[in-house]
């Protein structure tokens, strides 16, 4: 992999954009998509020409971003969804330049797969839910992993699951590898799931599932990322809250801030979970599928007020949050809407030490930190997050609780049933 890896970096830029174009190809995406992410590395390609750079790196794609005033909060900054665009189409060339290629990311669901590998995966899906019980959820979830799996037989002209290889998996895998291990341990869990199921229809030898590397992972092994007090500030203190977006995002950060709430539950929150009238959040957690019931504070219902009011889109959809881009859908499933915290982190100019990774769960994090710090109970902590054992929260005890001071909130309003 090391010497792949060199002689990649030693390429001009444009044969590495060259060969991302081929590659977007194999895993179909619609020709306009690939037409916007052309005419953003066509710019890449001349800002790299102004300065006499020829050769692809971190430090190019970084300033590309600081010229086009991503994560700027000035009156010529791209709107969201252009600076959303201009990050990922940068993550593109990073990890391709890197592995040789990238996946399909939230798309993957739209994608229309070819008939054969299209049947297996509703057989596998109905396997899952008529025989083994999987929750809806992870149904969910299990069922984008294994279609961006088929995306990437596909995209290597395998239409027969009869025909996957090890060397099939292993370039999968490989191309899986700027995924953080916890979630590349997810990702071969459902990938085993899947590769059982097709042999015990006689589909793939069990020898495949074999070669499956095991990805063991501590439940420690990564001390959570957290906030300090002034950050948060901060972070909440750049959202434009004068903006439809700007209001939606505003109540998004808040309820993981403030209330330590899963992005999944903030994803998925309904409107008929908000109970005005008794000033409280109830709803079954997606994770867990437990009832939890949280404080609908002053400052969290204005927020939720005035998107709901003054820049929610008219809709029949009953979330709560939706993407405002037509045709105004709830964000999708596996959408961890670490864009929002990441625009509004550059605006406020928080800047990250390498490997540090602060998307919207690391506000949950922060919520639990806080809490501990102030003297309450890991079972009481343990409840406001959701968890179905203390066991779980016990993580939190190792984190550097210097600076953290006080509560996030009033843990006697919180309701863990």
């Amino acid at each position: 992999m090391t010497e792949n890896t060199e002689s990649r970096s030693d390429r001009t830029l444009g044969v590495v954009i060259e060969e991302i174009r081929e590659h977007m190809v194999r895993l179909g995406y619609k020709r306009g998509y690939r037409r916007r992410f052309d005419r953003t590395w066509r710019k890449l390609t001349e800002f790299a020409a102004q300065r006499g750079i020829t050769s692809l790196s971190v430090d190019l794609t970084e300033a590309f971003l600081l010229q086009r005033r991503v994560g700027s909060n000035s009156a010529e900054a791209p709107i969201a969804s252009e600076q959303q665009h201009l990050m990922r189409a940068m993550q593109c060339v990073r990890e391709f330049q890197q592995h040789g290629c990238f996946q399909r990311r939230r798309s993957a669901a739209s994608v229309r797969l070819p008939e054969a590998l299209s049947r297996v995966l509703e057989a596998f899906v109905r396997f899952c839910i008529d025989d083994l019980r999987v929750c809806p959820r992870t149904v969910q979830v299990r069922r984008a992993r294994v279609t961006t799996f088929l995306i990437f037989l596909a995209s290597r002209a395998v239409f027969d699951v009869r025909f996957i290889s090890i060397e099939t998996v292993s370039g999968y895998l490989t191309s899986l590898c700027h995924l953080m291990p916890r979630t590349l341990a997810a990702v071969v869990s459902d990938l085993r799931s899947f590769l059982r199921y097709l042999v015990m229809k006689g589909e793939v030898p069990a020898a495949l599932i074999e070669r499956l590397p095991r990805i063991r992972v501590r439940p420690d092994a990564r001390l959570p990322e957290v906030w300090r007090a002034e950050e948060v500030a901060a972070l909440l203190g750049a959202i434009d809250r004068g903006s439809p977006v700007g209001k939606r995002d505003y109540a998004i950060l808040l309820l993981a801030a403030r209330l330590g709430m899963r992005v999944s539950d903030i994803r998925d929150l309904r409107l008929e979970d908000l109970r005005w009238e008794e000033a409280r959040i109830e709803r079954v957690q997606a994770k867990t599928g437990v009832p939890i019931v949280l404080p609908l504070t002053e400052e969290i219902g204005e927020a939720l007020i005035a998107y709901l009011r003054e820049a929610r889109p008219t809709t029949t959809r009953r979330e709560v949050f939706l993407r405002h881009v037509a045709p105004f859908e709830p964000f999708a499933p596996n959408d961890n809407l670490h864009h929002i915290v990441t625009t509004y982190r550059r605006r406020a100019g928080i800047e990250l030490p390498k490997l540090s990774h602060k998307g919207l769960h690391s506000l949950r994090h922060t919520v639990a930190t806080r809490l501990l710090e102030a003297g309450v109970a890991l079972e009481t902590i343990s409840g406001v997050m959701g968890h179905l054992s203390p066991e779980s929260t016990r993580i939190y005890t190792k984190v550097d609780l210097v600076g953290l001071r006080s509560a996030a909130l009033d843990i006697e309003e919180v309701h863990h049933e």
